[in-house]
């Protein structure tokens, strides 16, 4: 009867001993939720940098009766427009449009094919200070359209102004952190985790003024007028630090 007792007493025993364990399992992940606190705060940084390359695109656009004319005749005239600019060592020379299309005349509700546009555009980079006397020269060679001119600064340029960018970022957010820690009377203690949310590329500079004065200048022995200005880079940082 004694035996009996005892293992009786032994089993009660287990469902307590069991959840003991596991409360001495569990109280270590809760202590540490609550001691780590933290505040969770993105700062955002921005460097102005000068734009110092303009990026341009130009080409030739050619009418004519016939589809084989014009082609034959935009294909002469853009070899001559690409050869020169290669002469000049321009940087990124690309092709980026080759268009061959119908003309028709309206008249008396009546829809009649007069002839083809044909054209072949191209883009390219070159320094502000040569950009000018190369558009000019562009236009000597057998270029008949100037699309758009926008100015942009050097890859190590931006390169550079990303890297300050996302520091001001860093201690921009350091900073609002501080104040709220100083606000609650609170102590900062360590940072956590850091989040790079982005150091974006800045948007070349389109200036219509510009473009307007490279069309409407006559060829002359004075270069068209070529002004840049500044692009602003911008960074973002997320930091969470405790407290």
């Amino acid at each position: 009867m004694m035996s009996l007792v005892r293992k009786s007493h032994w089993l009660s025993a287990v469902p307590i001993a069991v959840g003991m364990m596991s409360f001495a399992m569990i109280s270590p992940a809760f202590a540490q939720e609550k001691l780590m606190r933290t505040l969770t705060v993105s700062g955002r940084g921005f460097e102005d940098i000068q734009t110092t390359l303009a990026q341009v695109r130009l080409g030739v656009e050619v009418q004519g009766k016939t589809a084989n004319e014009v082609q034959q005749e935009v294909a002469r005239k853009s070899n001559s427009v690409v050869n020169f600019l290669k002469s000049r060592q321009v940087e990124k020379l690309e092709t980026t449009g080759i268009n061959l299309s119908p003309r028709y005349d309206y008249a008396n509700n009546r829809q009649t094919l007069i002839g083809y546009t044909a054209s072949n555009t191209v883009s390219f980079r070159t320094s502000n200070e040569r950009a000018g006397g190369i558009l000019d020269e562009a236009v000597r060679a057998g270029a008949t359209r100037i699309d758009s001119v926008s100015f942009v600064a050097s890859d190590d340029a931006i390169a550079a102004a990303q890297k300050v960018a996302l520091r001001k970022a860093t201690q921009d957010a350091q900073t609002q952190a501080d104040a709220v820690f100083s606000a609650l009377n609170l102590t900062r203690k360590d940072i956590v985790s850091v989040q790079i949310n982005g150091a974006t590329p800045p948007t070349p500079v389109f200036r219509e003024a510009a473009l307007m004065q490279m069309r409407d200048a006559k060829v002359s022995a004075a270069p068209s007028p070529v002004i840049g200005g500044e692009q602003r880079v911008e960074g973002s940082v997320t930091l969470q630090i405790s407290y």
